[in-house]
């Protein structure tokens, strides 16, 4: 069954399909904050919203940029129990596009650009030298004449003929992924300096039995010998059991470091907590979709969602606000509704609050008809795209994830 609302192209209609919790498999993905991947994405995004906010603060509105293509070429290093050293830094390219002239006066964009990854990397990587463990470079310019000429912070025109995708609730073991990924990154690894912050977890389960797969780079100052590290590896093993068999009833299993050898002297040891500084490179888009996950057994797009612009990029508007949408849906049908899958499709010059497309399709409950949900779903729908703002807003404020 399908109901239409002219005015946006909201279309609702129920799904015939396993939910992901009654699926025998799933596969669920996440990488850490240190991963090349997520600083790509985090570095790509605080240089966008410090964009933003020069903007504003000289103009009051946002004007044109785009800075979603930062690579990261992995360094060389020494890493010895005890202690070693980094040899070539890791380096750092700061690519995309943004306004550069207003009202006939030149802005620093690039200057703004260095200052916020610095920024960024200071915050969240404390065993970063960012004198001597990183370069950092910038060629961002301004964009071509035919984008900047789609581009209307009043209009809200949408640049570009995409897609975003979300849904809802996250399965048990998304949230376990979700959860065991923070865990590491911002509670263990305060406790434990041992533990850097590049880490990676990977789930899967099969039936009601979860199965945890982390690599998670040791930092190796604070390990002094190999016994040392088979323990330390041994207490994050039991960290992690510990907390996510709290999570659920499901049976958990944990792995961590598989390519350990210890007998031919292979170890994931680390000088700074990260993998870039030793090969290991990194891009925009590579990683986490904007939930925070990689979930190959729901719908995903393979947009960037960082350092999109957040006023008229609707590859990243419409995949933060899938999403959002999607959660909605689901706290309105509570009991009636199991999941809830968004699709939005846009045309490049028409307001991004008018997509092609507004497709939502629900798993229902067993016994409830949809008819009694459909004009409360079209009211989300409708609201969000009203109020397609609110995500701008809410990118600006750093009140919303993207990766």
């Amino acid at each position: 069954m399908t109901q239409e609302q002219d005015n946006r192209n909201i279309t609702v209609e129920a799904l015939q399909a396993t939910p992901m919790e009654d699926q025998y498999n799933e596969l669920v993905e996440r990488k850490g904050i240190g991963h090349p991947d997520s600083i790509a994405d985090g570095l790509s995004e605080a240089v966008s919203v410090a964009l933003c906010k020069e903007y504003l603060a000289r103009d009051g509105v946002i004007h044109h940029h785009n800075t979603d293509e930062t690579q990261i070429v992995g360094g060389q290093s020494q890493p010895r129990f005890g202690g070693g050293r980094v040899l070539e830094p890791a380096y750092v390219l700061l690519v995309g596009r943004a306004v550069n002239i207003l009202d006939g006066d030149r802005l620093p964009i690039r200057t703004i650009a260095v200052r916020a990854a610095r920024d960024y990397l200071k915050k969240n990587f404390k065993l970063l030298d960012l004198e001597e463990d990183v370069v950092l470079d910038c060629k961002i310019s301004p964009g071509s004449q035919d984008l900047r000429g789609v581009y209307d912070s009043t209009q809200l025109l949408a640049n570009d003929t995409s897609f975003g995708v979300g849904f809802a609730p996250f399965s048990q073991t998304e949230n376990i992924v979700l959860k065991v990924s923070d865990y590491l990154n911002n509670t263990v690894s305060r406790e434990q300096p041992g533990l850097g912050t590049d880490t990676k977890v990977m789930a899967s389960r099969l039936d009601d039995k979860i199965h945890l797969t982390i690599a998670a780079a040791m930092v190796d100052r604070y390990i002094d010998n190999r016994s040392g590290y088979i323990e330390f590896k041994s207490s994050i093993k039991d960290k992690v059991v510990n907390f996510a068999t709290k999570l659920t009833d499901h049976e958990i299993l944990v792995d961590v470091n598989t390519a350990d050898d210890p007998d031919e002297g292979v170890y994931y040891l680390t000088v700074t907590g990260l993998s870039m500084e030793n090969g290991d490179d990194g891009s925009v888009g590579r990683g986490n979709r904007c939930n925070g996950l990689i979930t190959p057994g729901r719908p995903m797009s393979m947009e960037a969602t960082s350092g999109k612009n957040p006023v008229t990029h609707v590859g990243k508007i419409y995949n933060l606000l899938s999403n959002q949408i999607a959660h909605d849906i689901v706290k309105i049908g509570e009991g009636q509704i199991v999941e809830a899958q968004v699709r939005l499709l846009s045309q490049i010059g028409v307001p991004i609050d008018h997509p092609l497309v507004a497709s939502v399709q629900l798993i229902m409950a067993p016994g409830e008809s949809i008819k009694k949900v459909s004009s409360d779903v079209e009211s989300v729908v409708d609201d969000w795209l009203s109020n397609v703002n609110t995500i701008t807003d809410m990118v600006i404020e750093r009140n919303l994830n993207t990766f």
